[in-house]
């Protein structure tokens, strides 16, 4: 078989879902097996609208911002993920004549998280600890369920939430999740779609796109700002992970998955060679 690829569908509603769809289905039909990791920012933010639930983020001290899941939010995005953003991309996949199988991470134990304790925030320039923050890390993936169901010819599409030591869900960063899916499954390539041409030097101009982006080990990513943070710790994890390559592309466009292929994107890459597997990390533990 040949090595895996993993695509993350971001949940901007700039990127243009059936395009992902209709690149997967020519990936498939060169028998490559592919993963679609799906969030939906779009439909949560929509979705909590129409029910009355306020949405919130949390800005991390290093500048990383994030969703500020409350019990409320939680129902949310379980909602918005598997019963709307997750319809629509199984439905354009099976158009295009894939066969796909859409799981949460609840599905068969698919993806294990720590739950998130507390979440250190800045709000109004001071420091706070947020603990109502129903989120987690994902540690563990089920790649056997995933491995079983691509030797079968099936697109698994993945989204969260995931499970947490207690058994109950939490919510986690789908990016994140594709870098823990990726790693889970040994992936020759991730790539991270998004509502940009991939990591740009100066936000406000697309033009500035970097073909190369160098991420430290550890600490604060090199961009933070449009929710780019969390896209770049993402890819340090898939690489400290054993992930081939990790794309940061552009979602909007025709053919998002084979222009990002074919060079069209951000390369990220560790300072330094390092691929080290983060010490946290227990991913690919075949359950």
């Amino acid at each position: 078989m040949q090595e895996t690829i993993v695509v993350k569908c971001g949940g901007n509603a700039a990127v243009d879902p059936l395009a992902v769809c209709e690149d997967i289905a020519g990936l498939t039909r060169e028998r490559r097996p592919v993963v679609l990791v799906h969030g939906g920012s779009a439909d949560i933010e929509g979705l909590a609208a129409r029910m009355g639930v306020a949405s919130r983020r949390l800005t991390a001290p290093d500048g990383v911002s994030a969703r500020h899941t409350d019990a409320e939010t939680l129902q949310v995005v379980h909602l918005a993920l598997a019963g709307l953003a997750k319809p629509r991309l199984l439905t354009a996949l099976a158009s295009a004549g894939v066969s796909a199988v859409g799981l949460t991470g609840l599905d068969g134990g698919l993806l294990r998280a720590r739950r998130k304790t507390a979440h250190r925030a800045v709000v109004d320039g001071r420091r706070i600890v947020v603990r109502d923050d129903h989120s987690g890390r994902v540690t563990e993936v089920n790649d056997a369920l995933l491995r079983t169901l691509l030797a079968a010819g099936h697109v698994p599409v993945v989204s969260p939430p995931a499970v947490a030591e207690d058994g109950r869900p939490v919510n986690t960063d789908a990016d994140r999740a594709a870098a823990a899916v990726a790693a889970g499954l040994g992936a020759g390539t991730l790539v991270l779609l998004t509502g940009a041409p991939g990591v740009l030097a100066d936000p406000a101009d697309e033009g500035s796109v970097l073909p190369v982006c160098a991420v430290a080990p550890s600490g604060t990513p090199p961009f933070t700002g449009g929710g780019m943070g969390l896209k770049l710790v993402a890819a340090r994890e898939a690489l400290q992970g054993g992930v081939g390559r990790v794309l940061i592309a552009d979602g909007r466009r025709r053919d998002p998955v084979g222009a990002a292929l074919a060079g069209a994107a951000t390369e990220v890459v560790l300072e330094g060679g390092t691929t080290a597997v983060a010490p946290d990390a227990a991913i690919g533990a075949g359950r």
